[in-house]
């Protein structure tokens, strides 16, 4: 059992680490998962490979733990952080790489540009922009085909720019 951990956990721990709406929620949600695949090991049936079926046992996980967070709190620029409002005014001033010192704080700012997204566009933009997945790789694990996948995800860069632009806005003035 501790040999199945020790080869799971990376992979687990990536995608609640990705999925987790708070850095002290990952534990907790790479447990949960560790938990369904342990009682769950009786279902899995050889047809894929264990880590796609791991996989795919820690996205629906998370996508349960995003279904119960209740409310979605709204962020403006003014509730960013001195460091988190730097990010933003990096990024947007230019292209170059972001300084490191920075790396929390963008982090975080891009909890707050995808916290408002739905569920399933939440999880589709972190598995395939912060995690490196391809469209095909997230339409696996997700059990969407992947042109759902692209448009999904147009659409949620369609709403992270909006909110963006929000939040410039609110800067600015």
């Amino acid at each position: 059992m501790r040999a199945l951990i020790d080869y799971m956990y990376p992979l687990v721990f990536k995608i609640a680490r990705s999925n987790a709406s708070r850095r002290n929620d990952e534990e907790d949600l790479v447990q949960a998962i560790l938990t369904k695949v342990f009682r769950g090991l009786d279902r899995f049936s050889g047809q894929v490979p264990f880590r796609h079926w791991v996989s795919r046992v820690a996205v629906n996980a998370c996508m349960d733990a995003i279904r119960r967070e209740k409310h979605r709190p709204e962020v403006s620029l003014a509730d960013l952080s001195e460091q988190e409002a730097q990010v933003v005014e990096a990024l947007a001033a230019s292209d170059d790489n972001l300084d490191p010192a920075l790396g929390m704080a963008a982090r975080d700012l891009v909890q707050a540009l995808v916290s408002p997204l739905r569920p399933m566009e939440k999880l589709l933009v972190r598995l395939v922009y912060l995690e490196g997945f391809s469209g095909e790789e997230a339409a696996a694990a997700t059990g969407l085909k992947t042109g759902a996948v692209n448009m999904r995800l147009s659409r949620a860069r369609e709403k992270m720019r909006a909110r963006y632009g929000k939040l410039s806005k609110e800067n600015a003035i």
